[in-house]
């Protein structure tokens, strides 16, 4: 018995000693980097620890995600570099222009939303055109492209902005003013283009302005916009989504978000569809012309389909253009500078006919350099969606010379890429709009790769004029009417999520000119 018991503690000893050796050489092979993970050939990288890799920095720095990454830039002294995660695929990082221009239009139908990007998203965005490939993606962009034309910009797009506008000023900025009191900007800015885009997309009349607490269809998904991003580069969400459901029980979960995105999506639709049933009149807008459309399989589109129509649009229509804004008038509260220039530039030229006046109001919006150059500067350092990733079908290689392997992701930071000296010059990080004039005094455009706020390529942003004209009207008319000042003491800053949101809004005085 004896003579077992010594034979069984000596196997187990050898097995014991046999795994430490096996170990113990995998993490002299592999030092700074995840078991079996090899870095990508002539790639410049960042080092991490055995096992991890850079787990623990990347974990340390998700509040902060965006000025980590351009720190690894600047350490790595590179435009293109990796950083090895344990559970999380190859990605190749890259702010280079031409890499982005090749991925985004040189090879197109080589890079694709990937299983990664699609899986984090699915609950949300569903195969809306955002999360879509191929013909999924191609029919919803064919018909989505109808609606963005200058007719609609004039007419009614205006319109709708211009009444939005005076709600706000005549219901929340007057009295705010009127009474010395506080209001949160950044709230504000998404109740208006909630309201402003529901109501030009689907037919709806939300009326968010009008009311004082928050929207909860609006707390839900930005809940689900914060959750996607973090699936995106947390390999530890899936246990993370797992424990906390029996930690926080009282906090609602993501199904309890997502049944009440839902059931703001069904909402709309069910609605639509009962007016075409009764002959009642409808709107020809974004939900009416999708559904009439024809999907990849030559069917019309059920409510599922019409869901992530919904959900996606409203991401594009409401996040991008009320960031915008927020970000801009921060900028402006901390330069008044820049807010003077805008101000004579707006001197005389539009009036309160013009504001009744879609087609003159558009014009006029059209010939302001200036304000047209403060917008893209905001863009250009707040970039409404901060980061991108796309997944390599086949082995390619970027112009820059880096070898992209099939089942490779790519990201490339548009936050990042306009605070690169390497790409803007010396005055990268500095707000500074006179960038985007011309020795004539007209407004200069940069090439799409280098400022890449609505894209480029077959899937550059179609609604990029609706957003400049919703904002430039929005910022013209508030700049008549209002001066505002930030609330001292708050810290002013980015949550991570998909887009670029303010984490605890913008706290802001009133006052009128």
């Amino acid at each position: 018995m004896s003579f077992n018991n010594n034979s069984t503690l000596q196997g187990v000893a050898v097995a014991g000693a046999t795994v430490s050796t096996i170990l113990a050489l995998l993490t002299m092979k592999y030092n700074d980097r995840p078991l079996f993970y090899e870095h990508p050939e002539g790639i410049p990288y960042k080092k991490g620890y055995p096992i991890l890799g850079n787990l623990a920095s990347l974990l340390g720095n998700i509040g902060r995600m965006h000025e980590y990454q351009a720190g690894l830039f600047t350490e790595i002294d590179a435009l293109t570099y990796t950083s090895a995660v344990i559970g999380n695929p190859t990605t190749i990082f890259t702010i280079d222009p031409q890499n982005i221009d090749h991925v985004l239009r040189g090879n197109f139908k080589n890079y694709l939303k990937g299983p990664k990007f699609i899986s984090a998203l699915q609950e949300l965005l569903g195969n809306g055109i955002f999360n879509a490939n191929g013909e999924i993606w191609r029919y919803q962009r064919k018909a989505a492209s109808h609606i963005f034309n200058v007719k609609n910009f004039r007419d009614e797009f205006t319109n709708v902005f211009v009444k939005e506008m005076r709600v706000m000023c005549d219901k929340i900025l007057d009295k705010a003013a009127d009474e010395g009191g506080i209001v949160d900007f950044h709230e504000i800015m998404f109740k208006f283009t909630l309201d402003s885009f529901v109501l030009l997309g689907f037919g709806v009349q939300l009326d968010s302005l009008l009311k004082k607490e928050k929207v909860p269809f609006a707390e839900s998904f930005d809940h689900l916009q914060r959750l996607g991003a973090k699936r995106l580069i947390n390999p530890l969400m899936p246990l993370s989504e797992s424990v906390k459901r029996y930690f926080v029980p009282w906090k609602m979960s993501t199904k309890d978000h997502l049944k009440c995105v839902d059931s703001f999506a069904e909402d709309v639709i069910s609605e639509r569809r009962k007016q075409v049933t009764n002959n009642e009149p409808y709107p020809k807008d974004l939900l009416s012309r999708f559904m009439d459309t024809l999907n990849e399989k030559g069917e019309k589109l059920n409510d599922v389909e019409l869901r992530d129509t919904v959900l996606n649009f409203i991401i594009a229509g409401r996040d991008t253009t009320a960031q915008a804004l927020s970000w801009l008038f921060y900028e402006l509260a901390l330069q008044p500078r820049v807010e003077k220039k805008i101000l004579e530039e707006l001197e005389g030229k539009i009036s309160n006919d013009d504001e009744n006046d879609s087609p003159a109001l558009y014009e006029i919006i059209n010939g302001l350099p200036y304000l047209h150059a403060v917008f893209y500067e905001t863009l250009r350092l707040y970039p409404s969606v901060p980061a991108n990733l796309k997944f390599a079908l086949e082995d390619d290689v970027f112009p820059d010379g880096s070898i992209i392997k099939a089942g490779y992701y790519v990201m490339w930071s548009p936050y990042t890429q306009g605070r690169s000296t390497k790409i803007w010059g010396e005055k990268a990080k500095e707000f500074y709009p006179e960038r985007w004039i011309d020795e004539e005094g007209g407004l200069r455009r940069e090439a799409a790769s280098k400022w890449t706020a609505f894209h480029a390529g077959p899937r550059v942003c179609l609604g990029q004029n609706l957003a400049t004209l919703e904002a430039l009207v929005c910022i013209a008319m508030l700049l008549k009417r209002y001066t505002f000042k930030l609330v001292p003491g708050q810290d002013v800053t980015y949550d991570f999520s998909l887009t670029l949101p303010m984490r605890d809004g913008m706290k802001v005085y009133v006052e009128k000119r």
